[in-house]
């Protein structure tokens, strides 16, 4: 039944042949299973950073804890009175890691038009007792002074507002203002002047 090799020489040779074959084999799974843990950390590790970037994008943001504006008579008509000063008191959004003001862009869009500058570049940026004018806490608070007056008022305005091409805020003028931290996470807030402003306000809620 079964044939009997007499030469031994022959019969190792099989042996090897078959030996070869079964490491080649070895070896190229093992180069691919190194290929595709390879891939597979790198495809891991980019997953993760984008997760943590679209993470920040959604919940990195501010929220606009009140806003109130500051009421000025024009200097070119008596009884006419306009708000030349936005003061936007802001906090951390609910689940935002630290926020770094200086870094935060600030854009209008109004009757006037649109614009954007950045927290850094206002001409009035105090902050209230934020370090380095980071929100780090959810019970930091920072006022943001937003100067919206052209030169014409009476107020002994010479420096101009912070947006170029922008003046003050008549009654009933409507604003929408967007703060985007720098993470991309943007907070959208509208406010409105009433339609009747007197002598009697120093200051109104928007």
């Amino acid at each position: 039944m079964f044939e009997t090799i007499l030469d031994e020489e022959e019969r190792g040779q099989v042996g090897i042949g078959t030996l070869i074959v079964f490491i080649a084999m070895v070896l190229v799974a093992a180069i691919a299973a190194g290929v595709l843990i390879n891939t597979a950390g790198f495809l891991q590790t980019q997953a993760e950073a984008t997760g943590e970037e679209s993470t920040s994008q959604v919940s990195d943001r501010i929220q606009v804890v009140s806003t109130s504006g500051n009421v000025t008579e024009t200097g070119s008509s008596t009884g006419n009175f306009v708000v030349d000063n936005v003061t936007f008191v802001v906090a951390k959004a609910p689940g935002a890691g630290n926020v770094d003001l200086d870094e935060t862009t600030i854009q209008i869009i109004g009757d006037q038009g649109q614009n954007s500058t950045q927290v850094s570049d206002l001409t009035t940026s105090s902050i209230l007792d934020v370090e380095n004018n980071v929100l780090t806490d959810n019970s930091d608070r920072a006022a943001i002074y937003l100067n919206v007056s052209s030169n014409d008022l009476s107020n002994s305005d010479t420096t101009g507002g912070d947006f170029d091409n922008y003046g003050a805020l008549d009654p009933g003028e409507d604003l929408t203002v967007t703060f985007t931290t720098a993470s991309g996470a943007s907070t959208t807030k509208e406010i409105r002047v009433p339609t009747t402003l007197t002598s009697d306000q120093s200051s109104v809620r928007l």
